[in-house]
């Protein structure tokens, strides 16, 4: 896609959705942290729905050792890889305590040193909790860059790259939100509605799916 048609491609999903969020409920930056983590190969609602009541309960580092890790897969066992999931999360509390003085660090490269922790976590914590311009590639971003020709790779990385290098200001901040809410809602992975997408006309992608 040339640099015109990428910077109208985000012109149109920002006109659409001038305020982009993450779909994953939190009341503070620990929290988001938590949630992410635990969003990894679940739904944002799945994580929403198990966080609710966890959340009214822990809201720091602490609260969560308090907790306990007995208690806290109680609260998660309906997210896959639950078990997993709790470890890491009873290891991050434990370290962000220690070595953190429970505060959640504004740094990619040091949340990726943390349990459960991946690029794509950190470039959603950075994003969202520190207003960064970071790129977070999961399977729907990864599949309308590639799909639109936006930002075209083999790998997450490859994509994230080229989102970097690609996106304009002044989208930076919002576009992996405007991606991923694309691919979640209208560029499907199995059945794309081109027939509703506001930026067809634009993507490389030859619709196969029925105008309604």
């Amino acid at each position: 896609m040339k640099k015109d048609d990428i910077f109208e491609f985000y012109r149109r999903l920002a006109e659409l959705n001038p305020d982009p969020e993450t779909e994953l409920e939190y009341g503070n930056v620990y929290q988001l942290l938590v949630a992410v983590t635990l969003s990894a190969q679940s739904t944002d609602v799945g994580v929403n729905k198990a966080t609710k009541a966890l959340f009214e309960k822990v809201k720091t580092p602490q609260d969560m050792l308090n907790l306990g890790h007995d208690a806290l897969r109680e609260h998660i066992k309906t997210i896959g890889l639950f078990n997993s999931k709790a470890k890491n999360v009873m290891a991050m509390a434990e370290i962000l305590v220690r070595d953190f003085n429970g505060d959640v660090p504004a740094d990619r490269d040091l949340l990726t040193t943390l349990p459960g922790v991946g690029r794509k976590t950190a470039n959603v914590v950075m994003n969202c909790a520190f207003g960064a311009e970071t790129f977070a590639v999961d399977t729907h971003i990864f599949r309308v860059g590639n799909r639109t020709g936006v930002a075209k790779g083999k790998t997450p990385l490859a994509v994230e790259k080229q989102l970097d290098k690609k996106t304009p200001h002044p989208f930076r901040v919002g576009s992996h939100h405007w991606m991923i809410l694309h691919g979640r809602y209208i560029c499907k992975a199995r059945t794309p509605e081109c027939w509703r997408c506001p930026v067809e006309d634009l993507c490389s992608y030859k619709s196969k799916s029925p105008a309604k």
